[in-house]
């Protein structure tokens, strides 16, 4: 272990994070700017230094081994803590500025988020902030690879919990939406039965909002929706609900923004599974930049404020 902590280089990590990201010498070399010669003996010594075969040569490119597999996981954490490493010192000499890449759902990116990095860059106008959109599914692997700081948005219930940490900022329940003019926004009360037969936009399948929404019905005795338009975009989710008779289903927070802005109504139907808290998920056992704790800090205020609102 020793030999290997002494001899392996992050030259070697970046070349077994690029074999295993491309699957191909070829492509991984170009990607750092390197001949192929120079990649495959490379790649013969860092297996030197393991003791093991990290990848299996097939007629359609590399493929990782079990040590292969690992050791990109533990590269990708490596090269990722360097990374905020450098962020962290720049930040300790420039305490304006920093950089911070979250991961956000669609429950947090219409009001909580924007508010707390509209607010936070009055204060650091130096401040980098990348934002990535997506699913549980494929922002908290990204968060636990490094590629992410926090994710915010409403929290799973099944959190990877070994590997995360997570925290309540405020409760959020969805709300079914409409076009202005919709048949169904001119009449009364409305049960689910009555919206059974209509399109609609909803989450994908291996969404836990989905799988509440699918509650709902069952819980009335009805099929869930089975041919809906499966999307978590809201530009798309919006032009679909304006020139069409969709139906979605919007986070309370994006419905009532969308209906101020006077192109939705949100129709009076009760989706109480829905339900669920939203909050902030970060690494377990890892500290966060300063410019990510500041951002933390941020999003608890404003969530509290907006809270009160509510």
């Amino acid at each position: 272990m020793k030999l290997l902590t002494s001899r392996l280089t992050i030259r070697h990590l970046r070349m077994v994070v690029a074999i295993e990201k491309e699957g191909n010498l070829v492509r991984a070399a170009k990607r750092l700017n390197m001949t192929q010669s120079a990649v495959t003996k490379a790649l013969q010594e860092i297996e030197a230094l393991m003791k093991a075969k990290l990848f299996d040569r097939t007629n359609r490119g590399v493929v990782p081994t079990m040590f292969g597999d690992t050791l990109a996981q533990h590269a990708r954490l490596v090269i990722a803590q360097l990374a905020h490493a450098e962020e962290h010192l720049a930040d300790l000499r420039d305490g304006a500025g920093g950089r911070v890449a979250i991961g956000t759902l669609l429950s947090a990116a219409a009001e909580l988020l924007p508010t707390a990095i509209a607010r936070l860059r009055r204060e650091r106008p130096k401040l980098v902030v990348k934002i990535v959109e997506g699913t549980n599914d494929v922002l908290i692997p990204a968060l636990r690879a490094g590629e992410l700081d926090i994710v915010v948005g409403r929290l799973s219930e099944l959190p990877d919990r070994p590997s995360v940490v997570q925290e309540v900022l405020m409760d959020d329940i969805a709300l079914v939406v409409v076009r202005r003019g919709h048949p169904l926004a001119e009449r009364g009360p409305l049960h689910l039965a009555d919206l059974a037969g209509w399109e609609w936009i909803l989450p994908p399948q291996e969404t836990s909002l989905r799988r509440q929404i699918d509650i709902a019905f069952n819980e009335e005795g009805l099929e869930p929706p089975t041919h809906a338009v499966e999307s978590v975009s809201l530009l798309t989710n919006r032009a679909l609900l304006v020139d069409a008779d969709y139906l979605g289903v919007f986070p309370a927070a994006v419905a009532r923004r969308e209906a101020a802005a006077g192109a939705i109504t949100i129709l009076p139907v009760a989706l109480r599974t829905t339900a669920i808290p939203i909050g902030i998920t970060t690494r377990a056992n890892a500290r966060l930049s300063p410019a990510a704790e500041v951002l933390v800090e941020m999003l608890r205020r404003t969530a509290k404020e907006l809270s009160q609102l509510a």
